[in-house]
């Protein structure tokens, strides 16, 4: 149970939760009209492209799954743990991240479908990048299991039982963020085209630059290591 949440936590989750909104909207107002901030739905069109033997269908929607999972995979190889703490490479997969953002717009603007892969495979290393703290759950890219959780802690208030008020606050924030970034993007998108994935893009950069910045400056890195003295 949370009961003091760290700030580079509660801000991180909440930019990154903006962030994935706007992609994923940028995504579904796209040509491709999928989601690439969850698989959920995308599983279900998958079973249904299967039931009516659509050969295209199945395969672009059973390549937009398998690339949220390799960048799943991407993020556990590159941070190798699933607990947040501070110092671990973060800040690498945030880069890979925002270049695989890059990509996607690229490809977006020659109307490939790959540009699709390329941002959802940007969504899972996200979403797998961030993954508990303290037993609690936190994921930035989508809502399903954050909103059954708030629905769960509120019923057990209601109820008169103990909950963890911090974690719950914490669960509102991203998911009015990412609500607020998903309004953003499609503003932006029905303004500027692909070019709306432009703002994930500098939030996801500037989170890379501020975490390795406040990384390299934590006091057991800054302290250079003393010299063991040859035994007499």
């Amino acid at each position: 149970m949370i009961t003091r949440l760290p700030k580079w936590i509660l801000w991180g989750g909440a930019v990154l939760a903006f962030s994935a909104g706007c992609v994923n909207t940028a995504a579904l107002m796209g040509f491709t009209n999928l989601s690439v901030s969850h698989v959920t739905g995308n599983v279900s069109l998958f079973a249904a492209a299967i039931a009516y033997l659509d050969a295209r269908s199945i395969l672009y929607i059973g390549a937009l799954l398998l690339s949220f999972l390799a960048g799943a995979i991407l993020s556990g190889f590159v941070i190798g743990q699933t607990s947040l703490k501070l110092g671990r490479r973060y800040g690498t997969a945030l880069y890979i991240e925002a270049a695989l953002l890059l990509i996607s717009y690229w490809l977006y603007q020659q109307h490939d479908y790959l540009g699709q892969l390329a941002a959802a495979m940007a969504c899972g290393l996200q979403n797998a990048m961030v993954a508990t703290y303290s037993g609690a759950v936190i994921r930035t890219t989508h809502l399903t299991g954050l909103t059954s959780d708030m629905g769960a802690a509120i019923g057990n208030w209601l109820a008169g039982r103990r909950i963890s008020k911090p974690t719950l606050g914490f669960q509102a924030i991203i998911w009015y963020c990412f609500c607020g970034g998903s309004a953003v993007g499609a503003f932006l998108y029905a303004r500027v085209g692909y070019g709306a994935l432009f703002l994930p893009i500098a939030i996801v950069l500037t989170a890379a630059f501020v975490y390795n910045y406040v990384s390299d400056n934590l006091p057991e890195k800054r302290q250079p290591r003393q010299k063991k003295r040859p035994s007499v």
